[in-house]
């Protein structure tokens, strides 16, 4: 494929280490399911010093326009009716203690809409203040700033993920026995487990109504956000030392509801492999593109793991670095 570095091709996944752009034309019309991703947050970080690397736009009008035809061509590609979920989150002008913020989720759903999506959901990840503290070192999300001058106080801002639709009527997402799997860190509550699977009236399945209504909510405050794939290795130099892979519990609660197993999930930032990783994890068919080699030997590395014992997702703790603990 012109332009791709390096390639894996599995009948479970097919990884590419370059340019979304390159990968994106290589397919059909029509021939994915669903696609799930974090874009780099413009004026955020900086991956990679590639002049293809879309962290690397000089203005907010260069990544509208170098984003936006990321999302035409992922319209293109994905079947009528099916979804896409964006993660986004508001991007601080700075770390002075008096900085202002710029809407990067605003700026996607306008994108997306403006490409022909239908723009159908929207889910706030809750964030602990303190925590977010602690790992950001945000100066005006210290105590002391309310104490001083609340003008200036922060806030911990929370991740969404933004989800899309393509117009038109493709396959339907059918669960005829509902939704089997909960991922968060509330345990669904035991005396439901009987219900589990239930091949009855679905209006009876409180199993399934359970995880449903917290799904459908429009504030996910569960999401274990340092549940994500081993990503320090992957790191170089003049990486960012925060620079963090989106939450498996994120994914997979896109990937459980809204697509089918045996479908296709797309991601064009692949980063170390997450959203692969968990469309394979649940069956699914994982297709991404990375554009640094080294996220991309991470990525080789972790869906390497995928049916080792040892990355049972769901058994498993990880660290604050993304090292298990």
């Amino acid at each position: 494929m012109a332009g791709v570095l390096k390639q894996q091709i599995t009948d479970r996944w097919a990884i590419y280490n370059g340019d979304c752009m390159d990968v994106l034309a290589t397919l059909p019309g029509g021939s994915i399911q669903g696609a799930v991703y974090s874009p780099p947050f413009m004026g955020l970080y900086q991956y990679s010093s590639s002049d293809r690397d879309h962290s690397n736009v000089r203005t907010p009008d260069e990544f509208r326009a170098t984003y936006g035809l990321v999302i035409s061509e992922t319209l293109r590609v994905l079947e009528p009716g099916r979804t896409v979920a964006v993660h986004a989150a508001v991007v601080p002008s700075g770390n002075s203690g008096k900085d202002s913020l710029y809407d990067f989720p605003g700026d996607v759903i306008r994108l997306h809409t403006d490409a022909g999506f239908e723009f159908i959901a929207r889910h706030v990840i809750w964030k602990e203040p303190l925590a977010v503290r602690l790992r950001t070192m945000a100066k005006n999300l210290a105590h002391k700033t309310i104490v001083d001058n609340a003008a200036y106080g922060g806030y911990a801002a929370p991740d969404e993920l933004l989800v899309f639709r393509k117009p038109g009527t493709g396959t339907p997402v059918h669960h005829p026995v509902g939704l089997t799997d909960y991922y968060g860190g509330t345990p669904v509550p035991s005396d439901l487990d009987r219900f589990r699977g239930h091949e009855g009236d679905q209006k009876q399945n409180r199993y399934s109504h359970w995880i449903w209504r917290r799904y459908a909510s429009s504030i996910w405050d569960d999401v274990r956000i340092d549940r994500v794939l081993p990503f320090r290795d992957a790191k170089d130099e003049d990486d960012e030392k925060h620079v963090h892979p989106l939450q498996l519990d994120v994914i997979a609660r896109y990937v459980q509801m809204r697509t089918l197993p045996g479908e296709k999930v797309f991601t064009p930032y692949m980063g170390v492999g997450s959203e692969v990783f968990e469309a394979v994890r649940l069956g699914r068919v994982g297709i991404g593109a990375e554009l640094k080699p080294s996220y991309f030997e991470q990525a080789l590395r972790n869906l390497a793991e995928v049916d080792k014992e040892i990355v049972r997702i769901d058994e498993l703790d990880f660290d604050e670095a993304g090292e298990l603990s």
